[in-house]
């Protein structure tokens, strides 16, 4: 069976417009070929990310999913355009980061169907890939074992050190792990992204504060964080989503980098 990578290629060479659906993992939405957006059920979508950063309740946005979609919910001004770019963007980066590497579910095409948040931006497949690739990577060189994961969140019953400075979603994460939810499962719960929440464990497990497999021996490659500088965070509640940007296909590249550098502070 060929990678979801490779069948969506298919279909932009198709110009294809209508929703792939791989099982119950997650769809792909396409129009002209091109991808407009990807929902996963590992991980919140945009609404849920609205919705928990305090700018559109969750029932409001159900209705207007079927009443006016994305015109109303900007004519409302409950969010910016920019901010809604930022706000599906991240929510497709993350889909893809969980959808791409799927296997063993053969997708079903269904022409002409299209998601309420789609239409507006458009993302490109070999970019998604690289944008992964560079997670994974980035997941890799922070904490290597891919265990903590899928692992419940356990606190580390003391500081390796004096003192420690989290970021916000470090902080969420350390307040809302009971050693029993894994990271994707604090993710749904906090409304944040799921890869936004892996590296915050990955930091956390580096720097000792979450409990690993203490049987295996820390890697000699792999560095302690040193979380007792203050570091800046992207903002949280009811703050901006993202930057004011217009809507043009080709802010996404900028946004990419953006949300890159966020990654890089936080």
């Amino acid at each position: 069976m060929p990678s979801l990578d490779t069948l969506l290629s298919g279909l932009a060479k198709e110009r294809a417009t209508g929703a792939l659906r791989i099982g119950r993992t997650g769809t792909v939405y396409l129009d002209d070929g091109r991808i407009t957006y990807m929902t996963c059920a590992r991980v919140p979508g945009a609404e849920r990310l609205l919705a928990a950063a305090g700018r559109v309740p969750e029932s409001a946005l159900r209705r207007m999913q079927s009443d006016g979609g994305t015109d109303r919910l900007l004519e409302e001004g409950r969010v910016t355009l920019g901010e809604l770019q930022y706000c599906v963007l991240g929510a497709v980066l993350d889909a893809a980061f969980f959808l791409l590497p799927a296997t063993g579910t053969r997708p079903k095409f269904r022409p002409g169907e299209g998601h309420w948040l789609g239409g507006r931006w458009y993302f490109d497949v070999p970019g998604l890939v690289r944008e992964c690739a560079r997670r994974r990577a980035r997941l890799a060189e922070t904490w290597p074992r891919a265990d903590a994961d899928t692992a419940p969140v356990r606190l580390a019953p003391r500081l390796a050190g004096q003192s420690v400075t989290l970021t916000d979603v470090q902080w969420e994460v350390a307040v809302r792990a009971d050693g029993e939810a894994t990271p994707l499962e604090l993710a749904k719960r906090m409304g944040r992204s799921g890869y936004a929440v892996l590296l915050a464990v990955r930091r956390l497990a580096a720097a000792g504060l979450i409990v690993t497999e203490e049987a295996a021996p820390l890697p000699q490659r792999v560095k302690r964080l040193d979380l007792s500088r203050p570091r800046t965070a992207a903002p949280a509640g009811g703050g901006p989503l993202g930057p004011a940007v217009n809507g043009d296909p080709t802010d996404i590249e900028l946004l990419l980098r953006l949300r890159k550098a966020l990654e890089e502070l936080s």
